[in-house]
């Protein structure tokens, strides 16, 4: 099954920063729809990206095919609130995983 790399944009660059208590409710219903995936199998890993110029989402899911991917994000809680969030979505031309996913632990 083919990868996609997803990018969740938030509705300002200072959003990570100054969420108001609704935008922080908001993300929780994300999260927890995101752990779904993961669960499920499909999202192989999602988080937050301390980029400079603002923080941003980002999800790697394994699925079907596109038509499946644009689905999931289609129906994630912080796009159907409409609340200034959008997703950039790119196939992955192809991936190689470690699995590893915790820093190596020194000895």
């Amino acid at each position: 099954m083919p990868f996609f790399v997803c990018r969740l944009i938030p509705p300002r660059p200072s959003f990570a920063f100054d969420m108001t208590e609704a935008e922080r409710e908001l993300m929780g219903r994300h999260g927890a729809y995101l752990r779904h995936w993961a669960e499920e199998g499909s999202a192989v890993l999602f988080g937050p990206v301390a980029d400079p110029k603002g923080p941003w989402g980002l999800g790697i899911f394994e699925v079907a095919d596109e038509v499946r991917i644009q689905a999931i994000t289609a129906d994630d809680p912080v796009i159907r609130a409409d609340a200034g969030f959008s997703y950039e979505i790119l196939p992955m031309m192809q991936a190689v995983s470690g699995r590893r996913l915790h820093p190596a632990q020194s000895s």
